[in-house]
């Protein structure tokens, strides 16, 4: 197994760009989670409602704190299967359990179905007595934005707010207007801008890109929970995490943007091989657990409800 950011390039160049929904789904599916999930931990099927869902444990982490997972994959791919060994290794750096959905993908479900599938999630937690304070919300490039939407609706429609959240990677600009994406096209393997362009026109569906639960960089962004972003610098989204960034600090939210140099888009999917990719996860793990509240085991079951 070669290691280092240039052996995740050249696992991702081994193969031809994949051609149609189907086989971008596999091909993500299959790069993402080339290296199969630390043996100890616990995986465990659910479903909420029809939405397929799935907790992940590890050995001494706390059952009572939640982190709620989002897959990246432009809306249109990704899967709990291809963001199943990051997630739990999150859930092992933080000491909670988490819980991954797969939510509708666009172009079947295009926008809003990926967002109402996100807050059916979390109303779920909540349901399933996670007070608000012991569940942090993350997710990876379209996963970030959703991550932001959810929070915005849940703000307007006065629920309460998690603890936290984690943005990797994030793609907040559906418009598509950071520099970024022609500064850094020679440098990113995975992300060009007519590849957003289809992936955005399949979740729009005719929706208004600079709608604020589609494009969050344009939402008022003031009392949202404290944010950790982290991007690397070999980003066309890099301008998405900056901006995003800025946009948070300028409503008074607390926040934290971490950029890595020479890393790649969503680089924590990788960490088995890639010492980087296990320090971002380290840090977000740092910071999700010094966020939420403690709360003791005992209040839950092993199935995450009273």
């Amino acid at each position: 197994m070669a290691d280092g950011i240039d052996g995740v390039r050249a696992l991702l160049g081994a193969k031809a760009r994949p051609v149609g929904w189907a086989e971008r789904r596999a091909r993500l599916d299959e790069v993402a989670s080339v290296d199969p999930p630390a043996l100890d931990l616990e995986f465990t099927p659910a479903r909420i409602g029809p939405l397929p869902a799935e907790w992940s444990l590890a050995p001494g982490s706390d059952p009572a704190r939640v982190l709620l997972y989002f897959h990246g994959g432009g809306y249109c791919s990704g899967s709990i299967l291809s963001h199943r060994g990051m997630v739990g290794a999150a859930g092992r750096a933080a000491g909670v359990r988490t819980l991954a959905i797969g939510y509708r993908l666009a172009p079947e479900h295009p926008f809003p179905a990926a967002l109402d599938d996100a807050l059916d999630a979390y109303r779920f937690l909540l349901a399933e007595g996670y007070p608000p304070g012991w569940i942090a919300l993350g997710g990876d490039s379209a996963g970030g934005n959703l991550l932001l939407a959810c929070m915005l609706r849940l703000r307007t429609e006065g629920l309460p707010l998690p603890g936290c959240g984690w943005l990797v990677s994030p793609w907040i600009d559906l418009r598509m207007t950071g520099e970024s994406l022609d500064d850094k096209a020679a440098v990113d393997p995975l992300i060009q801008r007519d590849y957003l362009h289809g992936l955005a026109q399949a979740f729009l569906a005719g929706h208004d890109p600079d709608d604020p639960l589609i494009s969050a960089l344009h939402a008022d962004l003031s009392g949202l929970p404290p944010m950790l972003v982290q991007v690397g610098s070999a980003e066309t989204l890099l301008d998405d995490a900056v901006r995003v960034a800025r946009a948070l600090g300028a409503a008074d939210v607390e926040v934290r943007l971490e950029i890595w140099p020479h890393m790649i888009h969503a680089w924590h999917l990788w960490a088995a091989r890639l010492a980087e990719g296990k320090a971002a996860i380290a840090a977000a793990g740092g910071f999700i657990a010094t966020r939420l509240q403690a709360a003791p085991s005992e209040t839950l079951t092993e199935t995450g409800g009273r």
